[in-house]
């Protein structure tokens, strides 16, 4: 019998990166040369030594296109996580090789030491004939055995293909199996040659490497559905406008208007973050800005019927300070427990007078000559968390060229030990109110509210916020 010829390397490289693109390229490299050395290999099919030869050429080459196979896999997919428990013993990924060879004329079967090994066989046992090789094949491959079989013995097909057998100690392992059949002086068939290899770790590892993939894409598109479906009804629920609003009754503009919503950078908002500017019937501009908590539809549920009811409330005449005392009465009466922050404004272009109230959010910044500076806080608490909270107003005249700016207080995440800003409030506020206090002169050179936004999306981009955030910004015109 052919000497046993088993096969052994060191464990591959991690995925990514130099290294794999270099062991692909050296593998392929091989296949090449291996290649040639195949073709010149060929010879008499009825000489042992000329078809073994010829089936370690095949070998090198099956093994080396595996190889390169599973690096590529590697290279361009997540690294492998363990495979489930198996009480087959790992190895080398590249394979175990035996070989046999059953004559057709008198049953017999000849096996190396090896397929014995790889079919956990005990080698005092006479091998497994032709006949009997199907009983260790699992019940579903035994087709895909017999066909293959058939086609060598009867059309002198080459054989190529794989199968899982099952072990007397009841392991699944997958054999690679490639043959060819021996013809006698008559042309007939008088045997089948073959070299089986044990592909079990190769195609576990691939296996792994597959199910690692699909699972990342899985999640991957989990968080973006979840994603979408907090962010598409949250953007739905914002105001459509963009750039110029001009005021009602006026025939003229008196405030250059632009706002954004910034997404977070993590994931799904613990929050739902809003803006909102409207003219209303008096000639009045109504300017907010808020936070509630929550998540989901809930969220965007209980925004949406805030705004509707700011927007409604602000029509029929309610000054800040009462919109923030009835938005409260409002979520204490949804029975959901929830809590939001707000800054309500009622600019007044006749007078240039700007009206306004917040409820535990941060206080407009006002942006004048090149500097900025916090407007003074009204009182006001948190929306949602006390029982009859009452709201105070504060009033600011403003001149042409001023620029107003409102935000959320997640435009900049907490970092380092709370610190308290000029509004009394602690955490990431300050921060947020410092950051866009200096970008004054920036803002001076703007050309348009539209402009200043995008200086505002630049400065907070990749700041790692955990929610989404808002900046609304209007420029007095006039």
């Amino acid at each position: 019998m052919p000497p046993h010829v088993s096969a052994d390397r060191s464990p591959a490289q991690p995925p990514g990166g130099g290294p794999v693109d270099a062991l692909i390229s050296q593998a392929r490299r091989l296949r090449g040369g291996m290649d040639a050395v195949r073709r010149d290999a060929q010879g008499d099919t009825s000489d042992p030594r000329g078809r073994w030869e010829r089936a370690l050429c095949d070998l090198a080459m099956r093994q080396l296109n595996d190889l390169d196979a599973h690096l590529a896999q590697l290279r361009d997919g997540p690294p492998p996580v363990p495979a489930a428990p198996s009480t087959a013993p790992r190895g080398s990924l590249l394979s175990r090789v035996g070989s046999a060879e059953w004559n057709l004329l008198t049953d017999e079967a000849a096996w190396s030491g090896e397929l014995f090994r790889i079919l956990g066989r005990d080698p005092a046992v006479p091998p497994l004939t032709l006949d009997e090789l199907p009983s260790v094949v699992l019940d579903e491959d035994r087709p895909r055995l017999t066909a293959m079989v058939t086609d060598c013995l009867v059309d002198a097909k080459p054989i190529d293909g794989e199968f899982r057998i099952v072990r007397p100690d009841g392991a699944v392992r997958a054999v690679h199996m490639m043959g060819e059949p021996v013809l006698d002086a008559d042309g007939g068939t008088a045997s089948m040659w073959a070299v089986l290899r044990d592909v079990s770790e190769l195609r576990l590892s691939q296996s792994a490497v597959r199910e690692t993939r699909d699972s990342l894409h899985r999640h991957r598109h989990r968080a973006q559905t979840g994603h979408r479906l907090a962010v598409e009804p949250q953007e739905a629920a914002l105001p459509p406008w963009r750039g110029f609003l001009r005021l009602p009754h006026r025939g003229r503009p008196g405030l250059d208007l632009a706002a954004h919503h910034l997404p977070s950078s993590t994931g799904t908002p613990a929050g739902f973050d809003w803006y909102d500017a409207m003219g209303l019937p008096d000639g009045d501009t109504l300017l907010g800005a808020g936070r509630l908590t929550g998540r989901g539809p809930e969220a965007t549920t209980g925004a949406a019927m805030l705004l509707g009811a700011l927007r409604g409330m602000a029509m029929a005449g309610a000054r800040p300070e009462q919109l923030m005392t009835w938005l409260d009465r409002l979520l204490g009466a949804t029975g959901q427990p929830s809590a939001g922050s707000a800054v309500c404004c009622r600019y007044r272009p006749a007078t240039r007078t700007l009206t306004w109230a917040q409820a535990g959010h941060p206080a407009p910044l006002l942006f004048r000559g090149g500097t900025g500076r916090m407007l003074d806080a009204s009182d006001g608490v948190r929306l949602g968390t006390a029982s009859g909270a009452s709201y105070g107003q504060a009033e600011e005249t403003l001149e042409p060229g001023d620029l107003l700016l409102l935000h959320t207080e997640t435009l900049a995440p907490r970092c380092g030990p709370p610190r308290a800003d000029t509004a009394g409030r602690e955490g990431g506020t300050a921060t947020a109110a410092h950051r866009l206090l200096g970008l004054a002169p920036r803002f001076t050179a703007a050309r348009g509210a539209q402009e200043c936004v995008r200086t505002v999306v630049e400065e907070f981009a990749g700041t790692g916020r955990e929610d989404d955030a808002c900046v609304l910004i209007a420029r007095v015109t006039s």
